[in-house]
């Protein structure tokens, strides 16, 4: 797969690095020369332009991209990028980092972004599932918020222990997407039993939350648990 990462910050020579350690090739786009670090991303491909300008994108080719990541400290930059890259060049999927909380509903598909991550949000989710179990918690949103990644651990005492995957009566709003035992992910095969301390990941929808945290733990009584407004101030470059 081919991706581009606009922003060759921390943040995005981390995903840079992950992303080729997975064997797809990466393209690292900056506007600041400071930025352009070609021995701390070995492999990567580099170009030095502005990742909000037509021309900048035209020369980088990103229409022949599958992905396109904007991972710059500024929001305004990665709306823009997006939206660019999704309306000029066609790129099939963008993603999109949001560094302050109270410009999230502005990631959506209007602004082209098919999947909004929010470093403030996603910190806090997992600070939440690390202290908690039992309690649904919202990872992060998918289109505008209509489907969530949403994640619990599984309490001992709930009444899904020893239940198979293929028993699980989740109507059409959960997908079961993921287990993960002892620090090991699998894909949920429908003789698995659940156990308790699983960690389950779930596809949901918003108004569903409610009634699958009650249905896989009827004893808990919070809310889906959310990130709270937080800082995001990493500022990398753009």
């Amino acid at each position: 797969m081919r991706v581009t990462i606009a922003g060759a910050g921390n943040v995005g020579r981390s995903i840079a690095r992950e992303l080729l350690a997975n064997g797809h090739d990466i393209l690292l786009i900056d506007h600041d020369p400071d930025a352009i670090k070609p021995d701390t991303v070995p492999g990567a491909t580099w170009l030095l332009a502005d990742a909000c300008e037509v021309d900048s994108l035209e020369e980088a080719r990103i229409d022949r991209y599958d992905v396109a990541i904007a991972a710059t400290g500024d929001d305004k930059a990665n709306l823009v990028h997006s939206l660019l890259a999704k309306t000029e060049f066609a790129v099939p999927r963008t993603v999109a980092r949001v560094n302050h909380p109270s410009n999230e509903w502005m990631f959506d598909d209007v602004w082209g972004i098919d999947v909004a991550v929010s470093t403030p949000r996603l910190m806090c989710a997992l600070v939440e599932e690390a202290v908690t179990v039992g309690d649904l918690v919202r990872l992060f949103s998918f289109r505008g918020g209509k489907t969530n990644l949403v994640e619990m651990r599984l309490p001992a005492d709930s009444p899904m222990v020893g239940r198979r995957v293929d028993s699980l009566e989740l109507g059409g709003d959960a997908v079961l997407v993921a287990l993960i035992r002892d620090g090991v992910a699998q894909a949920p095969q429908p003789d698995t039993a659940l156990a308790g301390d699983d960690e389950l990941l779930f596809l949901a929808n918003t108004d569903a939350e409610m009634d699958l945290a009650r249905y896989l733990a009827p004893d808990a009584h919070r809310a889906p648990a959310e990130a709270q407004d937080a800082p995001g101030e990493d500022q990398t470059s753009s």
